[in-house]
C-alpha cells in the first residue's frame, strides 16, 4: 500500500483527475473565503447547515485523463450489516411530510421543497474512521460517478476533520478562469420509465432559481442555459439535468470578494433545498428530523493558482461520524411539488438509496 493511499495517515483527498495530500492550513470558508483566492489548492467540505471547512493541501497530483477513482489493488471494505440501517423518517412519516408540503404549496408559501431523510448504521472504527479508500473503489466499480470523491482529514487540535466518500453526479459550482457553471439535477425515473410532467416542472423551477443565484456574481447579460432538461442515464436510474453558465463580473473574477459572494448567493444548492429557497429552508427545518451534514452540502476543491474549482452537490454521499461509537450516514430525498404523489416520492427515495446502500453494506450471513 502506498502511503498516500492510506486514509489513516496525515490526510488525503481524491477527485476526478486530482489527488491531494498533507493538509497544512484550515479555514472556515464562510468566514474567511477571501483567503482562498490568495493561492494554493484547497479541499472543501460544506454541510447543508452551513459549516464550510476548507483545508489547504501541500501536495497535489493531477491526471486529467484518469477516470475518477482509478482501479487499485483490492482492499476489502468492511461495511455495516445490511439489516442495521435505520431511517430518520419512516414511510408513513415521509408521506405525511409530503402532504404537509403540498398544503404549504396550496397556501402559496413555497413552490418546491426537497424533502430528505437520513439513513445511518453503526460502524465502529478508530479515528480518523473506516477505510475510505476501500469504499471509494467499491463505489467506483459498482456506481461510477462524474464527481466521485474521497476525503479523509484527521481531526486535530488545530482543525475540524472530515470523512466523506461520494458518488455525486451533480455539479454545484465549476469555475474555469472567469466562467462559472452549475448543473442542477431535478427529475428522477427508473430505467425505461418516462419522466412525469412533475419532474420537468421541478427542473424548470430549480434552473430558474440557479440562474438567479449565479446572477449575483455574473457580468450583466452573461447568464445562459446551454443545457435544458437533458436526459442523463446513471447506474440504476435516469435524471433530468440542466446547466447554467455565466461570466464572472470583474469585481468577482478571482478577487477576494469571489467566494464570499458566490457562496452567499448560491448556498445551499437550490436543487436540494427548493424554491423560493428561504421558504423551502424553513419548511425543511420543520419537517426533517435532524441535520443532513455533508449530504446536500458542497464537496470538492478550489485551485486558486490555476483559477479553477469544482464543487459537487453532496448527494449519493456517505459520511462517517465518530460519535455513538461510530456511524455511517447516507441521505436520500425527493423534490416535492403540488403534483407530487406521496407514495411515488417515497419510492423515489428508495430508488436513489437502494444501489449505494447495497454497495456499502456487508450482507448478512446466509442471505
Amino acid at each position: 500500500m502506498r502511503w498516500e493511499d492510506d486514509p489513516r495517515r496525515d490526510g488525503s483527498a481524491a477527485f476526478r483527475g486530482v489527488r491531494a495530500w498533507e493538509p497544512v492550513e484550515h479555514i472556515d470558508l464562510a468566514r474567511d473565503g477571501a483567503r482562498v483566492t490568495s493561492g494554493g489548492f484547497w479541499v472543501v467540505v460544506a454541510t447543508f447547515e452551513g459549516r464550510m471547512d476548507a483545508w489547504r493541501m501541500a501536495r497535489v497530483e493531477r491526471d486529467d485523463a484518469r477516470p475518477e477513482q482509478a482501479p487499485a489493488p483490492a482492499r476489502e471494505w468492511a461495511g455495516p450489516d445490511a439489516s442495521s440501517w435505520r431511517t430518520s423518517l419512516d414511510e408513513a412519516g415521509y408521506r405525511a411530510g409530503v402532504e404537509r408540503i403540498r398544503d404549504d404549496i396550496r397556501e402559496g408559501e413555497v413552490y418546491q421543497v426537497n424533502l430528505c431523510r437520513m439513513l445511518e448504521a453503526p460502524l465502529p472504527a478508530p479515528e480518523p474512521g473506516p477505510d475510505a479508500v476501500a469504499l471509494a473503489h467499491r463505489l467506483a466499480t459498482g456506481n461510477p460517478a462524474r464527481f466521485a470523491s474521497r476525503i479523509v482529514i484527521p481531526r486535530t487540535e488545530a482543525w475540524q476533520g472530515a470523512w466523506v466518500v461520494s458518488a455525486s453526479p451533480e455539479l454545484y459550482l465549476g469555475i474555469d478562469g472567469d466562467r462559472v457553471t452549475s448543473s442542477p439535477i431535478k427529475g428522477t425515473a427508473a430505467p425505461g420509465e418516462s419522466m412525469l410532467p412533475k419532474d420537468e416542472a421541478e427542473n424548470v423551477m430549480i434552473t430558474d432559481l440557479i440562474r438567479n443565484d449565479v446572477s449575483h456574481v455574473a457580468a450583466p447579460g452573461s447568464v445562459t442555459v446551454p443545457e435544458f432538461l437533458g436526459l442523463h442515464a446513471l447506474p440504476g436510474l435516469v435524471h433530468l439535468q440542466s446547466t447554467v453558465a455565466a461570466t464572472l463580473a470583474p469585481a468577482f473574477a478571482w478577487t477576494p470578494a469571489l467566494w464570499p459572494a458566490l457562496l452567499d448567493g448560491t448556498f445551499p444548492p437550490g436543487s436540494v433545498s427548493g424554491a423560493p429557497k428561504s421558504s423551502a429552508l424553513r419548511i425543511i427545518e420543520r419537517e426533517e428530523a435532524g441535520p443532513r451534514g455533508a449530504y446536500c452540502g458542497g464537496i470538492g476543491w478550489i485551485d486558486a493558482d490555476r483559477r479553477e474549482a469544482e464543487l459537487a452537490v453532496g448527494i449519493r454521499t456517505f459520511e462517517w461520524v465518530p460519535d455513538q461509537g461510530g456511524r455511517l450516514r447516507f441521505g436520500t430525498g425527493a423534490g416535492i411539488t403540488w403534483g407530487s404523489d406521496p407514495y411515488g416520492e417515497w419510492a423515489e427515495t428508495e430508488l436513489k438509496a437502494r444501489r449505494l446502500i447495497g454497495l456499502a453494506s456487508t450482507p448478512r450471513m446466509g442471505a
